[in-house]
């Protein structure tokens, strides 16, 4: 049979291309996903990471392997899934952090929030106030009432500077007009471990990453940040309630992925995520640590960031807050 003349072969080449590029994008999976977390093991924005990314791969037929890159309260993390190929199999777990907080809090970022896109919010969940299960505080008037007396003695701990619990904090500072030192650490499990060993007097947590040291006794909740009390502590009051009105303060966590990705894969990883929202074995399992699914379209993610990046901007002006 006689060889296709040069020009032909130059018309199929494309072609041929094309196709090539088609049948990988309609067979998306094709291999194991790694889901980039911005936080260390352990704490809250994990154990939600993990809870996904078990139920995505279930649904995907592709393991999701999670990355925990923690360090400068996302920044770390966020910059890296930025970078990468935007194929469809690096997915970023962002947080109010990495997504709200971050760009209004440092003066430089090595990253730009809006390099990743949003796919769906995945849930919310208020922060505590905790102290150890011996402090003479049992109320949050108590600690502030202590704060008041010792101007620069007390010391909170969060999981990082710019981090949503050191906002959280510093709002606190703002509202109440108290002059509490701030602690950073690198995650929540780290937070608990120095507030129990004594060398700090009021952490500031996600609820999930402490409220198993709260059911069993060895730490005391004050309050939580959220605007109503959580079901997961109903007898716990709302710092509102603790006499600052108006404070109100919600962590959040969402699936994004690189600028660049698919529209398809987007959607179809939007799809997945909603799914997993509605199963009610999820939801009892993401309700028992304490927090909320929630779900949605790509545009009510991205709405939703653009709504928290202003309302942060507002807090992290009020309180003088900065990271250089």
């Amino acid at each position: 049979m006689p060889l296709a003349q040069p020009w032909r072969r130059r018309a199929v080449l494309p072609l041929l291309f094309a196709a090539r590029r088609a049948a990988a994008q309609e067979v998306w999976p094709a291999r194991g996903l790694r889901l980039i977390v911005p936080f260390p093991p352990g704490g809250a924005t994990d154990m939600l990471a993990r809870i996904l990314a078990e139920r995505l791969g279930a649904r995907l037929g592709q393991s999701v392997v999670v990355e925990n890159r923690g360090g400068a309260a996302g920044v770390i993390a966020a910059e890296l899934a930025t970078r990468a190929e935007p194929d469809g199999y690096t997915l970023f777990f962002g947080s109010i952090g990495t997504a709200a907080i971050n760009g209004n809090l440092h003066s430089k970022l090595s990253y730009r929030p809006e390099d990743l896109l949003p796919v769906a919010l995945f849930a919310d969940l208020p922060n505590v106030l905790v102290v150890r299960a011996d402090s003479p505080w049992k109320t949050l008037e108590d600690m502030l009432a202590a704060a008041r007396a010792r101007p620069g003695e007390l010391a909170y701990s969060s999981s990082g500077s710019g981090s949503s619990l050191h906002l959280s904090g510093e709002m606190l500072k703002a509202d109440a007009g108290v002059d509490i030192l701030h602690v950073p650490f690198r995650g929540g499990a780290d937070t608990a471990n120095q507030l129990m060993g004594g060398r700090i007097d009021v952490g500031v947590n996600n609820l999930p990453s402490v409220i198993t040291l709260i059911r069993g006794g060895q730490l005391k909740p004050l309050a939580v940040t959220s605007p109503e009390r959580s079901p997961a502590l109903p007898d716990v009051p709302t710092v509102a309630e603790s006499g600052l009105p108006g404070y109100a303060a919600t962590a959040w966590f969402g699936l994004q992925v690189p600028k660049g990705t698919p529209p398809a894969i987007i959607a179809r990883l939007n799809a997945e995520v909603n799914a997993i929202c509605a199963e009610p074995a999820t939801r009892d399992k993401v309700e028992a640590i304490g927090a909320r699914l929630r779900g949605g379209s790509p545009a009510d993610f991205a709405g939703f960031i653009a709504a928290e990046n202003l309302r942060w901007a507002a807090v992290i002006k009020r309180a003088g807050a900065q990271v250089d």
